[in-house]
This record gives structure tokens, C-alpha cells and sequence, in this order.
């Protein structure tokens, strides 16, 4: 849900350089745990809430899904910050595995991972399952959303 994301990052450094990345290379490991949990039938949902006209790091991200997040098997959508107004969202990002476990990233306010929280508390779980499936239904496909 945030607009910038570790700048530090090298491989956003050299996007923004111009250097032609290979996200599947790059992320690896991530591209590999994905990939193998979607063949298996397992639904990765991604939803990214972004400011618009969007920050340089979210054209980074766009930039990278196709090769990245969709060729693993992920299904991404993405939602206007606008569009958002009305929907009640947790303060932080997060991951939710089977409607129980939440895995919550915390970041300073530059954008840089500070700590990441596993919690199984079916409140906060229950709260996260409603947050994102409002989202989901209001968000654009990635091959339909327009960086603008």
C-alpha cells in the first residue's frame, strides 16, 4: 500500500540506471517458491493500492510483475489510491495464508524493511480477508491497468 519501497534495493537502483533486468533471474527465489505453489494449484492473489499519477518505485514494480509476479503464476490487480477512499484497510501491508495466518511487513518511513510480524490472531486474520477481497473486487487486472 505504499508508494515507495526500499530504494536501497539494487535492482531498483539499476532500473533507474536504465539496465535491462531479468526478474525471474533477479528474484529467483521468490519466482521459484510461486512458481511451484501455483503448479501445485495454490491461488497467489497480489493487490497494490498506488497513488496516482504513480510514484517512480510503482512504475518500477509495473515494470517488473509481467516478468516476475505473472509469469510465476501470481494474479495481480491494481487499485487507484482514489478509488480506495471508502474501504477500511489495515495500516500496514500484509500477507494472509489460508484466511488465518497473517504475515505483516513494517517499514520506515523511507520505505526500508524494519520487521516482519506472524500472527495467527482470527480477528486481525478476519480483518485482512475482508480488506483484501474489498480491494480485489474493485482493482484493475494488470494487463488492463494504465500507469498514468
Amino acid at each position: 500500500m505504499r508508494d515507495a519501497y526500499m530504494k536501497s534495493d539494487p535492482a531498483f537502483i539499476d532500473w533507474k540506471a536504465g539496465q535491462t533486468l531479468d526478474p525471474a533471474e533477479r528474484w529467483a527465489d521468490w519466482h521459484s517458491i510461486v512458481t511451484a505453489a501455483t503448479s501445485r494449484g495454490v491461488e497467489v492473489r497480489r493487490a497494490r493500492i498506488v497513488s496516482t499519477p504513480v510514484s517512480e518505485y510503482i512504475r518500477f514494480e509495473y515494470d517488473v510483475t509481467d516478468g516476475l509476479n505473472i509469469a510465476a503464476g501470481e494474479d495481480v490487480r491494481w487499485l487507484s489510491r482514489r478509488s480506495a477512499t471508502d474501504l477500511v484497510l489495515p495500516g500496514n501491508d500484509f500477507w494472509l495464508f489460508d484466511s488465518s495466518l497473517v504475515l505483516v511487513n513494517h517499514f520506515d518511513g523511507e520505505g526500508e524493511n524494519m520487521e516482519v510480524e506472524l500472527t495467527e490472531d482470527p480477528e486481525l486474520a478476519k480483518l485482512c480477508e475482508s480488506a483484501f477481497e474489498a480491494v480485489w473486487k474493485r482493482a484493475t487486472p494488470h494487463t488492463h491497468f494504465e500507469l498514468a
